[in-house]
C-alpha cells in the first residue's frame, strides 16, 4: 500500500500496488487508471484555485485543483497512460462538521466545480463520482484492476 498525503500525488505501474488517500473531507481524491498501460495514480487536492496563494501553488501544485490536475495528467502520460483510455473517478468534496446549507465557503463544492470544468475543457470524461454530503472518505485504487473503493466508519463501497 502506498499512501497519498494531503496535497500529494502518487503514480505507479506496479499492478501489485494499492494507492490510498485518507481524510477526503472537502478535499478531492482523483484517480486515473489506464487499463492497457497499467498506469494508475491518485491525487489528493485541497483547494479549488491557485490564485488564493500563487506562492504555495508554485511550491506544491498538488494543493490546488487548477494546478495539480494538469500536472497529474502530465505525469500519468509520462508513465505511459493515454488520454483516450483513462478511467477517471473522484470522491470527496464534502461539507464536514456542518450541513451543506451552512457551509459558507463551500470548498468541497467549489473543488468539484473546478475539476469538472477542467475535465470538460480538456475533453476528458469522468467515469463516476462520490462527492458532497457531510462525511469524510478514504479512497483506494487497486492497480491490478483499476477498482476504486471508498470507506467511511467501517462501511466500504465500490466507486
Amino acid at each position: 500500500m502506498i499512501t497519498v498525503g494531503v496535497a500529494d500525488m502518487k503514480i505507479s505501474t506496479n499492478r501489485d500496488v494499492t494507492l490510498a488517500t485518507y481524510a477526503l473531507g472537502s478535499c478531492l481524491g482523483i484517480s486515473l487508471f489506464d487499463p492497457v498501460a497499467g498506469v494508475g495514480g491518485l491525487l489528493h487536492v485541497m483547494l479549488p484555485v491557485s490564485t488564493l496563494n500563487p506562492q504555495k501553488a508554485q511550491e506544491n501544485p498538488y494543493m490546488f485543483v487548477d494546478t495539480g490536475l494538469p500536472r497529474f495528467f502530465q505525469e500519468c502520460y509520462k508513465a505511459g497512460a493515454r488520454k483516450e483510455r483513462l478511467v477517471v473517478k473522484v470522491a470527496g468534496g464534502a461539507s464536514i462538521n456542518r450541513s451543506e446549507q451552512d457551509d459558507y465557503f463551500q470548498i468541497g463544492r467549489r473543488n468539484f466545480v473546478v475539476l469538472r470544468k477542467l475535465l470538460w475543457k480538456n475533453e476528458v470524461l469522468l467515469r463516476t463520482e462520490d462527492v458532497g454530503g457531510t462525511v469524510s472518505r478514504t479512497m483506494y485504487l487497486e492497480l491490478v484492476s483499476g477498482a476504486v473503493t471508498l470507506s467511511h466508519n467501517g462501511q466500504t463501497w465500490t466507486l
